[in-house]
């Protein structure tokens, strides 16, 4: 058996989650930490590789003993995420643990991601935003968020998402199904919500630019259908800033 753990970070710090040599990265973070809790080395093992300053509220992963598929001791799984956050830092988090079979796969065997794009739309930027969301200064009408959820509506179903993948991706299959999409205003906060089968490397990101751009006037609601029924026939919008965005919900 294994541990299947609920993690919540902010991202501001890290240069994503998956360990790159010399760079403070959250697996980096959680090997550490499950080391100086168990005293052995362990492999984290994520639902997903989140890029540099995105966050997550809900991120997945596996906790094993390094170079195994298992866990070689026996305790209460709900005293897990107490004793592990105790060695973390403090923008990052357990909140949940328990025992999976072995072959549990915390990457391989999702079936659905939902991710949060978080837009603060006010004239002077917030400080208890900053890091935490996208500030577009610009005002977003009514009839703007009309457009960016009649855009946001178009990305439901099954489609050739190449246009809104970063260039250099390295995805050999460009086709996502997506179950929702939303966008909804909240005061001064716009929110992008979007789950699929899963995505393409930066592919929220562009959606939410893409959307902003919308918004603005600057392309309009059907160039966003025409780009999923031809992916040749244009460029998406601008990459949004990672800050705003977040992983909120993993289901296998």
């Amino acid at each position: 058996m294994k541990l299947f753990l609920t993690i919540g970070y902010l991202g501001t710090n890290y240069c994503g989650y998956q360990v790159q040599p010399g760079k403070p990265t959250v697996q980096k973070a959680l090997n550490e930490a499950a080391k100086a809790l168990f005293g052995f080395d362990c492999d984290v093992v994520g639902c997903s590789r989140t890029d540099s300053g995105v966050h997550a509220t809900c991120f997945c992963a596996t906790l094993s003993e390094k170079g195994k598929e298992s866990l070689p001791l026996k305790m209460d799984a709900s005293k897990v995420p107490l004793a592990l956050s105790a060695h973390l830092p403090r923008d990052i988090a357990v909140y949940d643990a328990k025992w999976v079979e072995d072959d549990f796969h915390a990457r391989y065997d999702v079936k659905e991601k939902e991710y949060l794009y978080r837009i603060c739309n006010r004239a002077v930027r917030d400080p208890f935003e900053e890091g935490r969301a996208c500030h577009v200064p610009v005002p977003i009408g009514d009839d703007d968020l009309a457009r960016m959820k009649e855009a946001a509506a178009y990305f439901v179903g099954k489609h050739d998402f190449s246009a809104f993948r970063a260039v250099g991706s390295k995805e050999t299959d460009p086709v996502r199904t997506v179950f929702s999409a939303s966008v909804e205003r909240k005061g001064d906060l716009v929110l992008f919500r979007v789950a699929a089968n899963g995505f393409l490397y930066h592919m929220v990101r562009i959606m939410a630019g893409t959307l902003l751009e919308v918004a603005s006037g600057k392309r309009t609601t059907e160039s966003v259908k025409t780009l999923l029924e031809d992916p040749t026939s244009g460029t998406a919008g601008m990459t949004a800033p990672a800050e705003g965005l977040y992983l909120v919900r993993v289901t296998y």
